[in-house]
């Protein structure tokens, strides 16, 4: 299982508020205010510290001077009270503020969520709210009692009002705040004595002048402030008479786009514009706006390996008329094709940073960021995934990289798919597709980016082509064959009710042919993510056996292991783990061999004759290797005999890869910090093996599961080992466009395997079921496989 987080585009995003303009008239309300502070003003507060998706731990208020002298503000101090209240907390203040210096004062913590701040000068433990609450700086440290007015007390130097339901500000509250963002001052050394004109809703950045007013705004195009970069050459200037055409719209901004670009492809025409509320223009609006350039980074503190990208904030937007639409840049063949294998080859590390070279005709990255906010068209693209259950759709033009049999696209070691690009549902429904549909017609949005992504916007629902692509089934066993197969369930328990299980016994029944034996991964235990302290998982796999005969089956038993209690990753509370099944009506036969349990590890014994047998049967391998198997699924070996003849099998779901870095990430090439560990587990295993092999050489031996690893990487070889124990990669002898089991974001790969000791392999038959991981109603997200094999006696190796 492939565990993903997803959220929308601005969740804990920027959030400014706007200006509109039309026809040269602009509105306002004007109440009375206190005067401005000629020195130390409040430049941001901050009420969402350590909350859920909170960038930072704590609360906090930075205060700037802009005199020309240091301002001791011993004796003085900020105070906080709620959104309507007349009780005031108080902070205390001590030393000086330079010219020109900013001043932090720490605030609470909420549930300890974010980054550490920054040293701060103060701290204090007032829990502030995060939507709406009063702020006011005081010359004294003697909590205010002026009741809700305290906007004009004389020992108040400056007053914040954040969030609308303040009662109290200077002229008109902030806009309202988050658990991720804060109230910013727009120019720090400026107090009109406006909180709603004075401040901007958006990323906290304690520590940090919002702004550098010195510089005058600057006359720019579109290509001019996207440049040919990741980063905005423009970044943290204010742009002004920026025109274009609004081509897209959604609920907290609008895309607009230059009809008259420039000669230069590598820098985008289309760009985004951050409203924070809905915005009032329309589609086909020209348009002329002033904002501040921004690079917005997807995800908050918990995005810190996504791009970024470039908008326009606080903006000042002037519509001038209608006109066309531009007509969309066409991405594929008679258009611009993006390269076809390297995602970025110049840069080690941070893209952003140490990229040598904006290459957008060699690198995926630099392509789709040359087109970040355009107005696109994709002339019947080609569906290489389902639609994800966030409504994400893969697709690429026509004509794109090594297909698979069955129209997806085939992730190889060199080769990532930089024509990959993922539609999805900002603007409008993504229907359901299966691998190897196409979308009719020239499909047509705006390019963004989200969640290690670019992102295809459709602003009109596409219409399917079905591609014919059905559920495959697998052919029989022969009577001399015994057939073994593995089938991750995906965090099967009781809870998921008939439905699951039914769908998963016609699985085994008619899509495996009922293979003799099965080696599950993610089974959960009897009451699934409850976290009861129950590990047993016999109701799960009872419920899976009767499923299977209902569906007209044989009878199966099974065998497994408890797990101790929540300490093998997965669901908190399921206590995943592996398991067998084998049919009951055939001559496979389980050796039962008393004395495993889930802290035991099985060892290799021998019988008078020099055969090596498990000293029990089900074990489990290695359980003490901590380095290998901490929050992980320890594998579980079985002794099988099969017309008499010994086959030891051992199940595997090593590590996931949650925690890589994306293909499409800010640090290239991506790193893969959850391989060593699955390295670590395969040189367990392998060595349990070899364990096998030391006591015979020829012996039946297969290795399977959830490898969460590449057919091509350093996991497999691992396993594989070398010399005339060394043991067949069954996907690898599949010709490449079949190496597949499993679908992430468009790319087809494998990451369950097979591998079976070399005496087995001359009669043996293997195949890929591809039933689940191309189509968007999966019992499963994973292809089920199975080899078919003849154990043979010694004598005859």
């Amino acid at each position: 299982m492939s565990a993903q987080i997803r959220s929308r585009r601005r969740l804990g995003a920027l959030v400014v508020t706007s200006s509109l303009v039309f026809a040269g008239v602009a509105a306002f309300v004007a109440r009375p205010a206190a005067a401005a502070s000629a020195d130390v003003v409040i430049t941001e507060v901050y009420g969402g510290g350590g909350n859920s998706g909170a960038p930072y731990t704590n609360d906090f208020i930075e205060l700037t001077n802009n005199s020309s002298a240091a301002v001791d503000v011993s004796g003085w101090s900020v105070q906080y009270a709620s959104s309507t209240g007349t009780t005031w907390q108080v902070t205390r203040l001590t030393g000086s503020i330079a010219p020109g210096a900013a001043y932090l004062v720490q605030e609470g913590a909420g549930a300890g969520n974010g980054a550490p701040m920054p040293t701060p000068d103060v701290s204090g433990t007032i829990m502030m709210a995060a939507g709406a609450g009063k702020v006011a700086l005081v010359t004294t440290q003697t909590a205010l009692a002026c009741g809700s007015a305290c906007h004009a007390d004389p020992s108040v130097r400056d007053y914040v009002g954040y969030g609308t339901a303040a009662n109290d500000s200077e002229t008109a509250p902030t806009g309202t705040l988050s658990n991720t963002t804060s109230a910013a001052r727009i120019d720090p050394t400026k107090d009109t004595d406006n909180n709603g004109a004075d401040f901007a809703v958006g990323n906290p950045s304690p520590g940090t002048l919002t702004s550098t007013p010195t510089e005058p705004p600057v006359d720019a195009k579109i290509h001019d402030i996207q440049g040919a970069a990741h980063l905005s050459p423009l970044n943290g200037k204010v742009a002004e008479n920026v025109t274009g055409v609004v081509t897209a719209k959604t609920t907290n901004g609008f895309w607009f786009q230059d009809p008259q670009p420039d000669n230069d492809p590598v820098t985008s025409e289309g760009l985004f514009v951050f409203t924070s509320s809905a915005p009032t223009v329309s589609v086909g609006d020209a348009v002329t706006v002033k904002g501040t350039v921004a690079e917005f980074r997807p995800g908050g503190s918990g995005g810190t390996d996504n791009l970024t990208t470039t908008e326009l904030t606080n903006p000042t937007i002037t519509v001038t008329g209608t006109a066309a639409v531009p007509a969309p840049t066409i991405v594929g063949p008679g258009g611009r094709v993006p390269p076809s294998t390297v995602i970025d080859d110049d840069s080690n590390g941070d893209v952003e940073t140490t990229s040598t070279a904006f290459d957008p005709a060699n690198d995926g990255l630099d392509f789709w960021e040359s087109l970040e906010g355009m107005w696109l068209g994709i002339d019947q693209p080609e569906v290489t995934g389902p639609t994800s259950s966030f409504r994400e759709l893969s697709v690429v033009p026509a004509g794109s990289g090594v297909r698979t049999v069955r129209g997806g696209i085939l992730l190889q070691k060199t080769d990532s798919n930089p024509e990959r690009v993922l539609l999805d549902d900002v603007l409008t429904p993504i229907p359901d597709a299966k691998t190897g549909d196409k979308l009719a017609g020239v499909v047509t949005g705006v390019l963004d980016y989200s969640f290690g992504n670019f992102k295809f916007l459709p602003t009109v629902t596409p219409t399917v082509i079905d591609g014919g692509v059905q559920r495959e089934t697998t052919q029989k066993s022969s009577p001399l064959q015994v057939s073994v197969a593995t089938f991750n369930v995906e965090n099967l328990d009781p809870s998921d009710g008939d439905a699951k299980f039914d769908g998963l016994a016609q699985a085994v029944v008619k899509n495996l042919a009922a293979p003799d034996i099965l080696g599950l991964e993610e089974v959960q235990d009897n009451d699934g993510a409850t976290n009861s302290g129950t590990t047993a998982a016999n109701v799960t796999l009872d419920m899976l056996v009767a499923a299977i005969q209902k569906a007209g089956g044989p009878k199966y038993a099974y065998r497994q292991i408890d797990p101790v209690n929540n300490m093998e990753g997965g669901e908190p509370g399921g206590n995943i783990r592996v398991a067998f099944m084998y049919r009951t009506d055939k001559p496979v036969k389980f050796v039962d061999r008393p004395g495993g349990g889930s802290t035991v590890a099985t060892t290799i014994t021998t019988d008078r004759f020099g055969r090596p047998h498990l000293s029990s049967s089900p074990g489990r391998v290695d359980p003490g290797n901590q380095a290998a198997w901490a929050a992980t699924r320890v594998p579980l070996a079985g002794e099988f005999t099969w017309h008499g003849q010994t086959l030891f099998v051992v199940v595997n779901h090593f590590s996931s890869k949650g925690g890589d870095d994306p293909l499409w990430g800010r640090t290239q090439p991506p790193v893969q910090v959850t391989a060593a560990k699955r390295h670590l587990q395969a040189q367990a295993v392998r060595g349990f093996a070899d364990q096998i092999f030391a006591k015979d050489k020829g012996a039946n031996v297969i290795v399977l599961g959830d490898l969460n690893d590449f057919d091509w990487s350093e996991t497999a070889d691992i396993l594989v080992g070398s010399g005339t124990t060394a043991l067949i990669d069954m996907p690898r002898t599949l010709p490449l466009k079949e190496r597949y089991s499993y679908v992430f974001e468009g790319n087809s790969q494998i990451l369950d395997q097979i591998l079976i000791s070399k005496n087995l392999q001359p009669a043996s038959t293997y195949d890929v079921v591809h039933m689940n991981a191309e189509f968007p109603d999966q019992i499963s997200d994973h292809d089920p496989q199975v080899v078919r094999v003849i154990p043979l006696p010694s004598w005859v190796r």
